[in-house]
């Protein structure tokens, strides 16, 4: 059981998104602290440097700065080989600065992590690995090759081979890990990005079907009793005006527009008043408007409620309700062999509903991990040939389940049995069960909290 086959709105284009002003700000900010550690070295610590190139290795990042200030517009976004080519200048820029300042024993060298980690967290795998990989090879060039640092007075500054060796591997497993970690929670907060904003359009899209909902009940209303008028007039003057042809071909012409008025009311679906009275309904009634769309695709779909029907609760006929049941109800259908189930159950405390398929249930592997988005299955998983070429991803019920928990409810998915075999033993592992819960005040819509006093018709505004 998968669903809707949504690609991700960014996907690996999140390099494009940083302005090179941002690049600029912060390697001027790199740049003063440069100088500052530089400046406080030399005058109040008393170290020997060699000046003149340090000065020159920052001012290769002053003219880089400048250079890109003065040729390229203020508002550029830098392309992924653009963004990863400033950071590798930054990085064996701040390399040959360390290399002149005592290498690893400079306890300044934790900086060679700064410029792997923006990697890691903007730019795609292969130039993380890039940059990491440089970055490895310029620590290990570090630990063996640099300017010593020196007092005044000819003390040369150093710690013992054991500890640069430690520091050495710390630096690589640290460039590493933090590269590994920054990769996976970019990553995870991207997905999570992206299908939040695709749950967000999801929302609007119902929310407008919402709003205009009730335009065949009241435009019908407001609108049936003068077409009936006209209809009945316009037949009247048919009949009496059978000796001047031309006056009764307008009369009829004036019938057949009435009718057509009417057809239109009929057909043009979701468009007009915002209805009061439609923002609340019964509680089949709104499980069978969000499985409506799916009732013709050649599965069949029962609807069972557990309780006595005179009894169903008027809920809210919330969009992201509608919306959430609407997806769940086509995964239902997309991976059913033929039958689909909607059971209903209400009591004084909780109102719940399950819908289940007569098909091969989600794949075991990925049961607690239902709801995450953009989720693919295992290259082996089971099922996979079922339907070629239905590349699911998860956004579907990560969005039926982000709207139906916004509504309040609580979601469990599951594999069971054959809801029409009495036998518990039989078929343990047949079918897919999602069961969605709410507390009763939640939904009920004749509950205080949830009551709205009706009033006249308002225009919708956009």
């Amino acid at each position: 059981m998968a669903d809707s086959t949504v690609r991700p709105f960014s996907g690996h284009k999140r390099a494009n998104w940083i302005r090179l002003r941002t690049m600029i700000l912060l390697r001027w900010f790199a740049i003063a602290g440069q100088l500052a550690a530089i400046t406080v070295a030399q005058h109040w610590y008393g170290l020997k440097l060699e000046i003149g190139l340090c000065y020159l290795v920052i001012g290769a990042s002053v003219i880089a700065n400048l250079v890109a200030i003065f040729v390229f517009p203020e508002n550029k976004r830098l392309s992924e080989v653009e963004n990863m080519l400033m950071v590798l200048f930054d990085l064996l820029q701040l390399s040959f600065l360390l290399f002149l300042t005592g290498g690893l024993h400079n306890p300044f060298a934790l900086l060679m992590l700064g410029p792997v980690t923006i990697s890691a967290a903007v730019l795609t795998l292969r130039s993380t690995v890039l940059l990491g990989s440089t970055a490895i090879l310029m620590v290990s060039i570090l630990s063996q090759f640099h300017l010593p640092l020196q007092t005044e007075h000819g003390l040369i500054l150093e710690f013992p081979q054991l500890f640069v060796f430690g520091n050495w591997i710390a630096l690589i497993i640290a460039i590493v890990f933090i590269s590994a970690y920054s990769v996976r929670v970019t990553s995870e907060i991207h997905s999570m990005s992206d299908a939040l904003a695709a749950t967000q359009m999801a929302l609007a899209r119902e929310q407008k079907l919402t709003d205009l909902g009730g335009v065949v009940a009241a435009a019908a209303h407001e609108l049936g009793t003068p077409l009936a008028t006209i209809k009945l007039a316009s037949g009247e003057l048919i009949e009496e005006l059978d000796d001047r042809p031309e006056l009764r071909e307008d009369a009829a012409l004036i019938r057949e527009q009435a009718d057509r008025c009417r057809d239109i009311l009929r057909d043009m679906g979701r468009a007009g008043k915002d209805d009061l009275h439609m923002r609340q309904a019964p509680l089949m009634a709104v499980v069978e408007e969000a499985a409506e769309p799916h009732m013709g695709r050649g599965k069949t779909v029962h609807f069972h409620h557990l309780e006595n029907p005179q009894q169903q609760p008027a809920i809210l006929r919330k969009p992201e309700i509608i919306h959430g049941l609407r997806n769940l109800i086509q995964n239902a259908v997309d991976f059913a062999e033929e039958e689909v189930w909607i059971e209903a159950g209400w009591t004084d405390r909780e109102i719940s509903l399950r819908i289940m398929d007569d098909g091969r249930g989600f794949p075991p592997h990925l049961l607690g991990r239902i709801g995450d988005p953009f989720m693919r299955r295992r290259p082996d998983a089971p099922g996979r040939g079922l339907r070629p070429g239905y590349e699911g991803m998860g956004l579907g019920l990560f969005i039926a389940k982000t709207l139906l928990e916004r509504s309040g409810a609580e979601l469990r998915f599951a594999n069971g049995r054959d809801p029409t075999t009495s036998d518990e033993t039989a078929h343990t592992d047949l079918g897919a069960i999602v069961q969605v819960t709410w507390a009763r005040e939640r939904l009920d819509a004749k509950t205080a909290e949830n009551t709205r006093v009706l009033g006249e018709n308002r225009p919708i505004t956009a």
